[in-house]
């Protein structure tokens, strides 16, 4: 028998567990990513389905304002089901019943659901769901990445690179650049440092401090995100934020100056982190968002070209998905996103 019940402070850590054991699950399904993302406007409610008091599959549902009178729930990198199809259907079934239910009683009008599954095609029963565009609002996660397989040996690893790739590693490290890791608050601040840099030359909005600071806050008790640095004579010329979560480390953010291009640094910092990973126990590394190569006009092209000098395994889910639960309140959840498109920041 499936039973349905709220995830509450006492559940955390099982169904922690579990999402941390399902590969095809990933961390923004976690306990510890609803408590960082409650810090920026998201309150959280979550749904699990239990058989004999084990997990067999939910969701962690992000419940977002846009208004005093409306919002919409989201789902990133879920809901979580079971790889077998009859079960999944059920629990998918469920975990949507469970979800309108919540709706009904919401002291707001909810909009729609977005969902962001780790599928790499549609399930069969998955139906009355729209296909948002990449990055035509705010809310969205990447659904083309690169994950490179950890699990062979180091030489392996390398062999499995791009020519240039494996080259731009042993450029940086014939001219002596270091790669180190740095969480404290001097870190944080150098991270800043660089992020920020390449945010302005690369055009693209940057996430303000208060939002690292918020991540590297959830270390304790376990460490899950790093900071690393790419040093050449004294000074840091790239940085990666790294979270690890199951047998997954993700770059989740960086960037490198444009001083010192010749010494290669960001090849020899990824290279590191992949070190770092597998003797952590992680088997893949997640370059966490690529554009897709048929692509050559995605804002996303000009990062992409260092990633795929890693080799690596494209991993392409099926897009960002819309439930709409009120046609007008959609309407005007779009319309808004539009205009906050179209408006320059201040």
């Amino acid at each position: 028998m499936v039973m349905i019940s709220p995830l509450i402070l006492d559940r955390w850590q099982a169904w922690d567990d579990f999402v941390e054991t399902t590969p095809e699950a990933g961390f923004m399904q976690s306990s510890w990513w609803a408590e960082f993302r409650a810090q920026f406007g998201y309150d959280h409610f979550g749904v699990v389905l239990k058989s004999g008091g084990v997990v067999l599959g939910g969701a962690m549902v992000m419940r977002f304002c846009l208004s005093p009178e409306q919002c919409f729930y989201y789902i990133q990198d879920g809901p979580v089901l079971p790889r077998d199809d009859d079960a999944a259907e059920q629990i998918f079934a469920a975990i949507l019943e469970e979800i309108k239910a919540r709706r009904r009683s919401d002291d707001l009008l909810v909009s729609h659901l977005r969902i962001e599954p780790r599928w790499k095609s549609m399930p069969w029963f998955v139906s009355g769901f729209r296909t948002v565009r990449d990055g035509s609002d705010r809310f969205f996660e990447p659904r083309n990445t690169l994950c490179i397989d950890l699990r062979p040996s180091e030489e392996t690893v390398l062999a499995r690179m791009k020519p240039k790739g494996r080259y731009n590693i042993h450029v940086a490290q014939r001219h002596g650049v270091s790669v180190v890791e740095d969480t404290s608050e001097t870190g944080l601040e150098d991270f800043l440092r660089i992020y920020d840099d390449t945010a302005d030359r690369q055009g693209f909005g940057a996430k303000p401090r208060e939002y690292f600071g918020g991540l590297l806050a959830l270390n304790d008790p376990v460490d899950r995100v790093s900071l690393f640095f790419a040093e050449y004579q004294g000074v840091r010329l790239a940085a990666a934020a790294v979270v690890v979560f199951g047998r997954r480390a993700t770059y989740f953010y960086g960037g490198s100056l444009a001083d010192e291009r010749h010494v290669m640094a960001p090849y020899l910092l990824h290279f590191e982190v992949m070190r770092a990973a597998k003797a952590r126990g992680c088997e893949w590394y997640d370059l966490w968002g690529i554009a897709p190569e048929n692509d050559p006009y995605h804002p996303w092209q000009r990062i992409s070209v260092l990633k795929r000098k890693f080799g690596g395994v494209d991993l392409n889910l099926v897009p960002t998905l819309d439930h709409v639960y009120d046609g007008a309140a959609y309407d005007n959840y779009l319309l808004s996103e539009r205009e906050k498109k179209r408006t320059p920041p201040s």
